[in-house]
C-alpha cells in the first residue's frame, strides 16, 4: 500500500506531466501556424511522450492501491516571439520536470517507497534524454540565428524524427 504522502505527491506530478503535454501541443499549434510542420511535429512527440509519463505513474498509482486524482490543467501559453524562444521554454520546462522528479525520488526516499524509487529511476534517465534534446535544438537555432533557410533546414531535420 502506498502511503498518503507519496498517493498526493504521484497525483501533483500526474498533473505536471499532463500540463507538459498540454504545453508541447500548444507550442504544435503555434508551429502549425508558422509553416513549421518540422517543429510541430516534434512537438506532438513532445507532448504523446509527456501523456505516456502521467499514464506511467497512474497507473503506478493505481497499482500500489492508490487513489488517482485528477486536477484542473492550467491552460499553456499560445504565442512566442520566435522558434528560439519556444526551444529556450521547452528546455526550461523540462528543467523544471527534472527537479520536480527529483523532488518526488527524494519523498520516495523519505518514506522508504522502495518500489516507487525503482519506478522513479526511469523517469530521472528520461529526463536526461529530454533535457539534452532541448539543449541540443536550443544550440542549433543559436548558430541559426536569423538565417530563415537553415530554420527550414532544421525543421526538416525534425520531421523525420521518430517516436521514441
Amino acid at each position: 500500500m502506498i502511503t498518503k504522502i507519496m498517493q498526493d505527491e504521484i497525483n501533483n506530478q500526474i498533473n505536471k506531466e499532463l500540463y507538459s503535454s498540454y504545453l508541447y501541443l500548444s507550442m504544435a499549434a503555434y508551429f502549425e501556424e508558422k509553416n513549421l510542420p518540422g517543429f510541430a511535429h516534434w512537438m506532438r512527440i513532445q507532448d504523446a511522450e509527456e501523456r505516456e509519463h502521467a499514464m506511467k505513474l497512474y497507473d503506478f498509482l493505481l497499482e500500489r492501491g492508490g487513489k488517482v486524482i485528477l486536477k484542473a490543467i492550467d491552460a499553456p501559453k499560445t504565442e512566442w516571439n520566435s522558434t528560439l524562444e519556444v526551444a529556450e521554454e521547452v528546455a526550461a520546462h523540462e528543467a523544471f520536470v527534472t527537479a520536480s522528479i527529483y523532488s518526488l525520488y527524494e519523498t520516495a526516499l523519505k518514506e522508504k517507497d522502495y518500489p516507487a524509487q525503482v519506478m522513479l529511476q526511469w523517469f530521472i534517465s528520461e529526463q536526461v534524454e529530454e533535457e539534452k534534446n532541448a539543449a541540443d535544438i536550443v544550440a542549433s537555432l543559436k548558430l541559426i540565428e536569423s538565417h530563415g533557410t537553415a530554420v527550414l533546414v532544421l525543421d526538416h531535420q525534425l520531421s523525420k524524427r521518430g517516436n521514441s
